[in-house]
C-alpha cells in the first residue's frame, strides 16, 4: 500500500465514522458473534482447499458459534443468486459469506450485494487482489491442470490441444457448469490462452471454439466432474484447479491410480475472493470468519489444502509457512509459467463464456 502512516490513520478514522463495521475492535466482533450464535457458508466443499479443517478449525476455536453449511457443491453464481433470493430472509437458508470467483466480486459489489470489512492482516493481501474500500479480497489461488484416471488412460495429454486426439474419445469433462461455474469458466479461458488468444474476451472466444470442435469430435462429457466421476470412470480425463485434482489423489489413495498434470500452455492461474453479504443475518460472526481465514492459522490450512493463500508471499518471508506444506506443493517451476489475468480480464473472459456456451458450444453440462 502506497500509503503514508497520516494518510492511513485520515482514511481509518474517516471510514470509523462513515462505515461503522470498521469501528468495532477484535474483542467486540467476537462477543457479538458468539452472541449470534451461528455463521452460514454457501459453496464450500470439504475437499476443496481444505476446506475441512478450515470449518473444523473454526469450530474448535469458537464453540459457541454454529456453522450451517448451505449446498456445498454450488458454483460462484448459485451464491450470487442466494444472496439475492434471501434478502429479506434472516432464517438458515441466507448465506452470510461467499467465497467466488474474481469478476463476482466487483459485480456483486455493484449490485449492492456485499458489505465492506478489512480484516487486521489487510496489508499483507496483494493491492490489485482486493477491493480498495474492502467490499471483496482474494483469498487463495491455483492452476488449471488435467486430472487424469491412469485405468482407463494410457497417454496422459500433454497439453490442451491433445486433447482433440482420438484417443480420448468421451473422456475429457469440466468441473463446472461454464455457465455458472467460475472453474469452469475458467477453464475456457485456459483453453483460450492456449491457442494463443489475448487474455479477455478474445480468449473467451477462442477457448468456446476449442470446446465447441471438442465437443464435435465426441470427446467432451458434459458431466460435471469430480472426484468419484473420475474414479468411476465416467469422467477419466477431468479439467480441474490442481488444488483439487491434488486433493482428490490423496483422497482416492491410488484406487484408481490418478496422475496430474499441468499444461504447457495456457497455464492459467486462478484467484477466488471472499466477501461478506450485505444481507448476513450473522455479519459479525461472518468477520470473525474472515479473521480466521486471513489469520497465519487460516492460510496456513488452505496451504495445507494445496491452495496458494494470498498471504503466501508474505508469510514464507516471515517464517510462518511450515517447510513440509511447501514440499507437499507442485515444483515451483509448474507455476513459473502461470499467467495471472487482471480483474478487467477475467470479466471479459466471463461475459463471453456464459453468453456464448449454449450458442457456440451446446453442450448441456450438468
Amino acid at each position: 500500500m502506497n500509503m503514508t502512516f497520516k494518510t492511513m490513520t485520515a482514511a481509518v478514522t474517516l471510514l470509523a465514522f462513515t462505515t461503522p463495521v470498521f469501528a468495532q475492535s477484535l474483542e467486540e466482533i467476537e462477543a457479538a458473534a458468539k452472541a449470534e450464535g451461528m455463521l452460514t457458508t454457501i459453496a464450500l466443499p470439504h475437499s476443496w482447499c481444505g476446506y475441512g479443517a478450515v470449518i473444523d478449525g473454526f469450530k474448535a476455536k469458537y464453540p459457541e458459534i454454529q456453522v450451517n453449511e448451505l449446498n456445498p457443491d454450488a458454483g460462484s453464481a448459485d451464491e450470487v443468486e442466494a444472496i439475492k433470493a434471501n434478502k429479506d430472509n434472516k432464517g438458515p437458508q441466507a448465506p452470510d459469506v461467499v467465497d467466488v470467483g474474481l469478476s463476482f466480486g466487483p459485480s456483486m459489489k455493484a449490485e449492492g450485494l456485499l458489505q465492506p470489512y478489512k480484516v487486521s492482516t489487510w496489508d499483507e493481501i496483494p493491492a490489485d487482489l482486493k477491493d480498495a474500500d474492502g467490499y471483496w479480497y482474494g483469498d487463495y489461488y491455483g492452476v488449471m491442470s488435467f486430472m487424469i484416471n491412469k485405468d482407463l488412460v494410457a497417454n496422459n495429454p500433454a497439453d490442451w490441444a491433445d486433447l482433440l486426439k482420438p484417443e480420448y474419445a468421451g473422456q475429457v469433462a469440466l468441473a463446472g457448469d461454464p455457465r455458472s461455474s467460475n472453474q469452469a469458466i475458467t477453464s475456457v479461458l485456459a483453453a483460450g490462452l492456449s491457442k494463443g488468444a489475448k487474455s479477455g474476451e478474445e480468449a473467451g472466444k477462442a477457448g468456446l471454439e476449442f470446446f465447441a470442435e471438442l465437443n464435435k469430435v465426441g470427446n467432451f462429457v458434459p458431466v460435471i466432474g469430480k472426484a468419484g466421476t473420475v474414479a468411476q470412470g465416467s469422467t477419466p480425463i477431468l479439467v480441474t484447479w490442481d488444488y483439487n485434482a491434488l486433493q482428490w489423489q490423496k483422497d482416492l489413495a491410488g484406487n484408481p491410480p490418478v496422475e496430474i498434470v499441468v499444461p504447457k500452455s495456457g497455464v492459467l492461474a486462478g484467484v477466488y475472493v471472499q466477501g461478506i453479504s450485505a444481507y448476513a443475518p450473522h455479519p459479525n460472526a461472518a468477520k470473525l470468519w474472515m479473521e480466521y481465514l486471513y489469520s497465519d492459522e487460516g492460510q496456513n490450512l488452505w496451504l495445507k489444502g494445496y491452495c496458494h493463500p494470498v498471504r503466501f508471499n508474505a508469510m514464507v518471508a516471515a517464517g510462518k509457512v511450515p517447510q513440509e506444506l511447501i514440499d507437499a506443493l507442485p515444483p515451483a517451476a509448474a507455476y513459473e509459467a502461470a499467467y495471472f489475468p487482471t480483474l478487467e480480464e477475467v470479466e471479459a473472459n466471463k461475459a463471453a463464456v456464459t453468453g456464448g456456451w449454449d450458442a457456440v458450444v451446446g453442450a448441456n453440462v450438468q
